[in-house]
């Protein structure tokens, strides 16, 4: 017996956040049974509908490693009719990018349609840090990477940088090519950090998520993972 939230997560079918809220939304049945309490358990056997589409037949888990290109949508579809990341990998099961990177950033990407990953993976309970590599316009004064040691206020929330390290700076054009890991996920985050500091982003790559690199992968190439490196992620839980 297994909560009914984390079923629904493990079939691919959403994150056990968002199972919650379909459970107690009563869109969520069990053997034909509107389901709305949190926690209530339920048997491999047991049918599982989810407005009123079956969801736990069986699947086979697909974990995938992307090197996004720019010009590429981080999402399923595109009303626009743009390429999406999906678009990349071709399978016939459903799959979905865990987290996103902006239509003009690159870099490491985490497909899969496994919920319950991707859960952990965007839980900003298990701080999963993330590396990336930005090209800024101007030269970091003291005052700037003082700001960035100390962490800065984004939208009324401060961001904490746990490593930040500049790698070249370019005096003729005025740039600077920086690298900086963060352990949350909000939209555009990087390039409000820098925005903040009258530093633009000029061009962004992520280049690892916790141990995972690109390694060779040219851009708009992908892999699968490797089973231990599945099991590597899901030891990223945390107990509390």
């Amino acid at each position: 017996m297994e909560r009914l939230q984390k079923v629904i997560a493990s079939y691919g079918y959403a994150s056990r956040r968002k199972a919650e809220e379909l459970i107690l939304n009563g869109q969520v049945k069990v053997d034909g049974k509107i389901v709305k309490e949190l926690g209530t358990k339920v048997s491999s056997e047991a049918l599982i509908t989810i407005n009123d589409q079956v969801i736990n037949t069986k699947v086979k888990k697909l974990y995938y490693l992307l090197n996004k290109p720019a010009g590429v949508i981080t999402s399923t579809k595109d009303e626009k009719k743009r390429q999406t990341v999906v678009d990349l990998i071709p399978t016939p099961e459903r799959i979905y990018p865990v987290g996103r990177l902006d239509y003009d950033t690159t870099g490491l990407l985490i497909l899969t349609n496994d919920g319950e990953l991707a859960n952990i993976l965007m839980h900003p309970q298990n701080n999963i840090p993330k590396t990336y590599l930005a090209r800024i316009s101007g030269l970091l004064t003291k005052e700037d990477i003082a700001k960035l040691k100390n962490g800065l206020v984004i939208d009324g929330r401060k961001v904490i940088t746990s490593n930040f390290k500049i790698k070249s700076k370019n005096f003729e054009k005025e740039t600077t090519l920086i690298e900086i890991t963060i352990h949350e996920g909000r939209n555009h985050i990087i390039k409000k950090i820098f925005a903040s500091l009258n530093h633009p982003v000029l061009k962004l790559k992520r280049t690892k998520i916790a141990f995972l690199t690109l390694d060779n992968l040219k851009v708009g190439e992908y892999r699968p993972l490797k089973i231990k490196e599945i099991k590597k992620l899901y030891s990223l839980k945390s107990s509390n």
